[in-house]
């Protein structure tokens, strides 16, 4: 899955499942935190993130884990974990 469309679709899942209207897709810079500075995301919007990821991608994230706050780390980190597939069940 090349990632490039798919840090386009991780943005647009970003603004459509945490009601950001006042975004658009190239506001949100694919390199810039998505949590604190960058998009100022919170704990809550990281539990919503999470599920739509998980409803469209089928991702599995742990909420406590380091790796997963790696994940989250930036939309470029999203798209490449989302572009690796899930992991086997």
């Amino acid at each position: 899955m090349c990632v490039q469309p798919l840090e386009q679709e991780i943005k647009e899942l970003i603004i459509s499942s945490l009601s950001l209207e006042d975004l658009r897709p190239e506001d949100i810079d694919a390199a810039a935190p998505l949590f604190v500075e960058g998009l100022g995301l919170d704990s809550i919007d990281a539990l919503e993130l999470g599920m739509a990821l998980q409803k469209r991608y089928g991702v599995r994230l742990s909420p406590d884990s380091q790796e997963t706050r790696r994940h989250f780390a930036s939309v470029q980190a999203l798209a490449a974990f989302v572009a690796s597939g899930p992991p086997p069940a």
